[in-house]
């Protein structure tokens, strides 16, 4: 066949993002593995067949790789033109859930409502994307605006501040404290004066401490941790079974589904504490090559950030990366006893499919940011060669 004189752009991955899928597919196989085991018993305590969770979180994994492939192969500079989009949506929706009307659709679950349709759709996780792509687009857009506080940083607390006003409605002071602290990474790398962060952080401290003291739940939890010996029993007894599954796994752990205080002492033991099951199966070297692997996901989104092809891309790098490894390292710190309980899940392992549908997303666009675009001039069309690299 002759063939047809054609242009056509193609993407090929760079070694970076070869690295990132791998280590992402290496952390999810180990996560089926693991929350199978922290959560077998627990479903057959509520007459659910074993696997109940494990099917369910891979029916998430199903519509996570659909995403991660649609991010991977779609253009990540197209989010610059969405990010307003975006943001609006995602306040609308964080609007429905804490209307008092909206209960029907938004139940509360656990004190909180958090979720849309039961629990189908968490907002909360949609508005950790909007965050980057909109603090990104916006700080492209302003450029040397953002040396100035009333023209540069001002507004971004407005948008901001409405949406972690939202999120702690819910209640979820966690998650309005990880949208301000990846805003925050991504305005310092941006280029926003440290001065200016010093001025606001003394102004939104006592804030902070306002709301800790309204949801009494947090202010306990504070309490728990820097006083362990505080008569508040109720807080900290999930920390407590924590460190006792983590003490009791030793170095190298009791083995996989040998775990004792799966048996329903940890309180969602497969979700928020997971980490604790590490800890007792696989030990104090399960944990740390966990650590490794997520600092290496660290690694690899900032080389990509480096090599980006736009300075907005660049941004988004940043805020992808910061946000799927500060969660991680956050959830590992949790589970130790090194920090107070935060609910944040362990990304790619906890039961929990919006988070991890969120995470591949993350990933795909991590790995589109980190390949290289090509130019294809005179390829036939039925040659082999003329498919994606990828």
């Amino acid at each position: 066949m002759t063939p047809i004189a054609q242009t056509r752009d193609r993407w090929r991955m760079g070694v970076e993002a070869r690295a990132l899928v791998l280590l992402s597919a290496a952390l999810l196989a180990f996560g089926l593995a693991v929350l199978y085991s922290a959560s077998a018993i627990v479903a057959i305590q509520d007459d659910l067949p074993s696997t109940y969770y494990l099917f369910r979180q891979i029916a998430g994994l199903g519509v996570g790789v659909v995403a991660f492939a649609v991010a991977a192969k779609m253009d990540a500079e197209r989010w610059n033109k969405w990010a307003w989009p975006l943001m609006t949506g995602t306040i609308l929706l964080l609007l429905v859930i804490v209307l008092p009307f909206t209960t029907s659709i938004a139940p509360r679950i656990n004190g909180s409502r958090r979720f849309l349709f039961g629990a189908s759709i968490q907002p909360s996780e949609i508005g950790k994307l909007a965050v980057i792509v909109w603090t990104a687009m916006l700080l492209v857009k302003k450029g040397d605006q953002m040396r100035r506080l009333t023209k540069g940083l001002l507004p971004f607390l407005v948008v901001l501040g409405v949406l972690d006003l939202l999120v702690v409605l819910e209640p979820d002071l966690s998650v309005a404290i990880m949208y301000t602290l990846v805003a925050g990474i991504v305005l310092f790398a941006g280029g926003v004066r440290i001065g200016h962060f010093v001025v606001l952080g003394m102004i939104g401290i006592p804030v902070l401490w306002h709301e800790m003291e309204r949801l009494q739940y947090v202010l306990l939890r504070m309490v728990t941790f820097l006083d362990p010996g505080s008569p508040v029993p109720e807080t900290k007894y999930q920390l407590g079974q924590s460190l006792i599954a983590v003490g009791s796994g030793g170095f190298l752990g009791r083995g996989f589904g040998e775990g004792r205080q799966q048996l329903g002492f940890v309180p969602f033991g497969y979700n928020d504490f997971i980490g604790s099951n590490i800890g007792e199966e696989w030990g104090f070297f399960g944990l740390t090559i966990l650590t490794l692997a997520f600092a290496a996901y660290a690694w690899l989104g900032f080389r990509i950030s480096r090599s980006a092809r736009s300075p907005f891309l660049q941004l988004v790098a940043i805020g992808l990366t910061v946000t799927v490894v500060t969660t991680a390292f956050l959830h590992i710190g949790v589970v130790v006893g090194l920090l107070p309980t935060t609910g944040l899940t362990l990304p790619f392992i906890s039961y929990g499919r919006s988070n991890l549908v969120l995470s591949l997303f993350m990933t795909g666009m991590l790995v589109n940011i980190g390949s290289t675009k090509e130019r294809v001039h005179g390829v036939a069309a039925t040659d082999p060669l003329a498919a994606p690299a990828w």
